[in-house]
């Protein structure tokens, strides 16, 4: 159901990266919100934790927020957290407040610890958790949380239909690290380009992008 019986756009649930924010989301996927312009609609939540001791990038009236820390205010992909890592359930619950609140929403769109994340919904969703009424997801830059608490995500194969976007020069997610995320899914689209950290949508993720969104939401007279 949803968009492709409605005849109007997909809707995009955007999940920000790390030291980020909703308008420093939106102002960095500008090219993408063109590329899907009639085909989907990208609406971003902010994180609901603030990341401690940002300094000199820090915007009074926008600041730097995360999803979850590994460690006290401080967050490494690449590292297990040595305690128990923080933040976790209240940006699920986030989530799910947004998905109820600014829905309905067809599918996430994650980047970086926000693609994580998304993940993280998407084995919840496959699992039958009704916060989530997803049924796909993009994710760019994702990677496998290390920490030990959140092993149950990565347990069984999950089923939800996602395109993961990996970035061969990534210098923060390194190109592994979001290929490992994708082998935790069953049947998932990997679609690779030359850049590094950000999110691409140059004429071949255009394409990419559209014709794995074309699987949800027909165009018109096909």
């Amino acid at each position: 159901a949803g968009a492709m019986s409605e005849g109007r756009p997909l809707r995009l649930l955007g999940l920000h990266g790390y030291r980020q924010s909703e308008s420093r989301f939106r102002q960095r996927t500008g090219a993408l919100r063109k590329a899907l312009r009639g085909r989907a609609e990208l609406v971003a939540v902010n994180a609901p934790h603030l990341v401690p001791g940002s300094g000199e990038d820090d915007d009074g009236d926008d600041p730097p927020r995360g999803w979850w820390f590994s460690g006290p205010g401080t967050f490494s992909a690449g590292e297990a957290a040595a305690a128990a890592p923080a933040g976790l359930e209240e940006s699920l619950a986030a989530v799910a407040a947004a998905l109820a609140e600014h829905g309905p929403f067809d599918g996430l769109f994650g980047f970086s610890q926000g693609a994580a994340l998304a993940a993280m919904v998407c084995a919840l969703r496959a699992r039958g958790d009704p916060r989530f009424p997803v049924t796909f997801a993009i994710l760019v830059a994702g990677f496998v949380s290390r920490a030990p608490a959140h092993g149950h995500f990565y347990r069984e194969p999950i089923t939800l239909p996602t395109l993961h976007v990996v970035g061969d020069a990534d210098a923060v997610i390194a190109a592994p690290l979001s290929r490992e995320l994708a082998q935790r899914f069953v049947e998932p689209v990997v679609l690779s380009h030359p850049g590094g950290h950000f999110v691409p949508a140059a004429a071949p993720q255009k394409k990419a992008y559209l014709g794995f969104l074309d699987r949800f939401c027909p165009r018109q007279g096909q």
